[in-house]
């Protein structure tokens, strides 16, 4: 399919462009646009292909415009349908109106889709009992009753059984659904197609060979039609015999054995108290099936367990007497005589083809066969196969129908970007508008693959808030929304929760997932390196007081330990002053003077010496701290005195440039850095990582970004009240903090001038 002409062709068509988002769009508005759409370079497309899903536009359009099935719109498909457009309409003017019906006369009659739509339409609105209407619907289409009645052929190759011709036909029509299911037909009545009928002819040729083996080998039916009660009643009681013959045969190995084979005192005694007994008691059935013997032989009509009596009479009736004759015992012999002629049964139906059609009986099948049934139905669904023009022609009609409504809403999101740049207009892969963080972001796309749109879409260079949306009742969505206003000191990446509307209104509860940062605008690169400084500053004081408090709390505790320590210890009583003789020529009774102490020896003095600074305050330790802080500051205040000098001996004109020069030193990089980001925020990455194929680099700078997510502020006209009953109260330094910075300036000017500083 050609798509792009000659450089020639597409001069003959003048184009008109309008420029919004950096780049040159084409304009579409007129029918001469969409005629020569063909000859328009693709180079100049917005876009090149798009995804089916997760677009606020009609799903059934996307469909029909998919006409490959991949999932995606590409430019081949949007060119194919504006093609088709034009030639079945007079005038493709009648696409850009407002309005969402078909008037019959503005389908064009000389082409042969055209009067094909122009007859369908006629016929649908005959349907609805309208047949002078002068224009048709949607909705007549898609409910136009007796279109697609069950007896009447559409095309789909399912057949029902009012659509066949006899009786015989429709009973085998319902046979086959009745045995294998059905599937549904246009007129919504269950039916079978061509799947379904191939099915049940393999199942009962299957079927049918498996029951002819009873013909080849007689030994099968060994009695004919009570083959199968005979073998059911040896089922139900061979586990019990086998069972009762082991028992008798170690008996007659070991005589000794048949008693305990039997049941014995204990058993009977744990019987007998258990109550009311019953055939049915679990117990009961457990016991041998007859008193066990060395002979091998079952009685048949007496001495029998009681639970299983009405068994072995079966067994008698239906089994032993038609295979061996009359009998009262059963030896084990007789036994296996009996189980062989019935095991080909139980082979033969090891084989049973595993089909429904098995349980069909045989004469339905073989009738089935016999009247060609296979062939009438297949007859009758190449019939229904080969009149599919109806439901052509109404899927045609429902294809232009919805291209009247839909078709120039996606060129404006395909061949432009018109509906995006639009003043208040919304793209088609807008999913609504999240709030969140006194903001409101209308650029909010759906989100299917969180991991793989996370890894393309910073490369758009916008701010990206990722959200789990839920509701009740719906499936929970995914969602991301550009930040491109306001500030994101305070965005979470868990737990941080806003309110989602989608384009119909509907309300989301947002939960943010993830995060992808990037500028938001340059007022907030303007102030973050002082935020940053101010957070630096906030986290040394708290690690610093942090530090100060656990220096506090350990040496309390220390203290605390050595006080109980020292309070534990015994205090040994004071040793008893040795008498000391009267001094001679000293009267008995009076006191001696005390002696001058003596000088403590080196030895003793020196470890004294040595911790008395352990207990006190180290002048000399810390006058070396003391001496450097003091430097520090001292340095720290010249220096400042110098700046502030050489500060105010400048002009004063010259004074607000220095500080706005000092404010651009500090805050400069980071507004520089930013504003490179924001000329490379881009839209294209965002789609493309849902799938679009994007073929412009769609700007979004800080004007339209601004539109694109709005910060709270008051109404217009609003009244506003500054007295706030909660406020902090002010403390000193916060009341008169400014009167005294501006005193402290004053001063300094004053002191300046007079000569007293510089």
């Amino acid at each position: 399919m050609d798509t792009i002409t000659s450089p020639a062709a597409s001069r003959s068509h003048a184009w008109q462009f309008f420029r919004s988002g950096g780049f040159d769009q084409v304009r579409i508005d007129s029918a001469d646009d969409l005629r020569h759409l063909d000859s328009l370079d693709q180079k100049l497309w917005a876009v090149l292909a798009c995804p089916v899903q997760g677009l606020e536009f009609d799903e059934r359009t996307l469909a029909l415009l998919d006409g490959r099935g991949e999932g995606r719109v590409l430019a081949a498909d949007v060119l194919a349908a504006v093609r088709w457009a034009c030639r079945v309409l007079r005038d493709p003017q009648l696409l850009f109106g407002p309005g969402d019906t078909v008037p019959l006369a503005a389908l064009q009659e000389s082409d042969a889709d055209g009067a094909t739509l122009l007859r369908t339409a006629r016929e649908v609105l005959q349907a609805h009992g309208r047949p002078d209407a002068a224009e048709v619907a949607l909705p007549d289409v898609l409910d136009a009753p007796g279109m697609f009645s069950p007896d009447r052929l559409n095309g789909d190759g399912v057949v029902t059984p009012a659509l066949a011709a006899d009786a015989d036909t429709a009973a085998a029509i319902t046979l086959v659904g009745d045995t294998l299911g059905t599937v549904a037909d246009r007129s919504g009545e269950p039916g079978i197609d061509r799947a379904l009928l191939d099915r049940f002819i393999t199942d009962a040729a299957a079927v049918s060979a498996w029951r002819a083996q009873t013909r080849d080998d007689p030994a099968i039916l060994a009695l004919g039609e009570g083959t199968a009660q005979a073998v059911a009643a040896v089922e139900a009681v061979r586990a019990k015999v086998e069972d009762y013959y082991t028992r008798c045969r170690l008996a007659a190995f070991d005589a000794r054995a048949a008693g305990a084979l039997n049941a014995g005192d204990e058993t009977w005694a744990a019987l007998a108290v258990q109550g009311e007994l019953s055939d049915a008691h679990e117990q009961v059935a457990a016991l041998p099936l007859a008193a066990v013997t060395p002979q091998s032989q079952l009685p048949l009509s007496r001495a029998l367990n009681p639970a299983w009596e009405d068994r072995v009479a079966a067994l008698r009736r239906d089994a032993v007497e038609p295979l061996l004759g009359p009998r009262e015992v059963l030896t084990r012999a007789d036994w296996e005589t009996l189980t062989a002629r019935l095991d080909a049964w139980l082979a033969w139906q090891t084989g049973r083809p595993d089909t429904p059609v098995a349980d069909v009986a045989p004469d339905v099948l073989q009738s089935f066969a016999e009247a060609d049934m296979a062939g009438r139905i297949g007859a009758l669904i190449e019939a229904d196969e080969a009149s599919g023009a109806i439901a052509d022609r109404l899927q045609a009609l429902e294809r232009l129908l919805r291209y009247r409504q839909h078709l120039t809403t996606l060129l404006r999101n395909f061949i432009n970007l018109a509906d995006f740049y639009a003043p208040g207009g919304r793209a088609i892969f807008q999913a609504g508008t999240l709030y969140l963080d006194q903001r409101s972001c209308d650029l909010c796309l759906r989100v299917n693959d969180l991991g793989r749109h996370a890894t393309l879409a910073p490369l758009s260079g916008t701010y990206l808030v990722y959200c789990q949306c839920t509701r009740q009742g719906e499936e929970p969505v995914t969602i991301v929304a550009a930040m491109t206003g306001g500030g994101a000191d305070d965005m979470m990446v868990v737990g941080r929760n806003g309110l989602f509307y989608d384009r119909a209104g509907r309300d989301w509860s947002a939960s943010v997932v993830r995060i992808v940062t990037n500028p938001i605008s340059v007022r907030e690169a303007f102030w973050s390196p002082y935020k940053r400084i101010a957070r630096w500053v906030g986290e040394q004081m708290q690690k610093f007081a942090t530090a100060q408090n656990k220096k506090v709390e350990d040496k309390a505790s220390a203290a605390l330990t050595e006080v109980g320590s020292q309070s534990l210890k015994p205090v040994p009583p004071p040793a008893a002053a040795p008498a000391k003789p009267a001094s001679p020529g000293r009267p008995a009774g009076t006191t001696a003077a005390p002696a001058a102490p003596r000088p403590a020896p080196a030895a003793v003095a020196a470890p004294a010496a040595a911790a008395a600074p352990q207990g006190g305050f180290d002048i000399a330790k810390y006058a070396g701290i003391f001496a450097a802080v003091g430097l520090a500051l001292g340095a720290l205040g010249t220096a400042v005195a110098t700046l502030l000098t050489a500060f105010l001996r400048l002009p004063l004109w010259e004074m607000p440039l220095v500080i706005f020069g000092l404010m651009l030193l500090v805050s400069g990089p980071s507004m520089l850095l930013a504003w490179l980001k924001l000329r490379r925020r881009n839209l294209g990455p965002l789609l493309d990582a849902n799938g679009w194929a994007v073929n412009i680099r769609a700007r979004i700078n800080l004007p339209f970004g601004a539109t694109l997510t709005r910060v709270a502020s008051l109404p217009p006209g609003s009244r506003r009240s500054l007295v706030d009953p909660y406020a902090d109260k002010p403390g000193l330094l916060r009341q008169w903090g400014p009167w005294i910075a501006v005193a402290v300036v004053a001063a300094a000017v004053a002191l300046w001038k007079a000569g007293w500083i510089g």
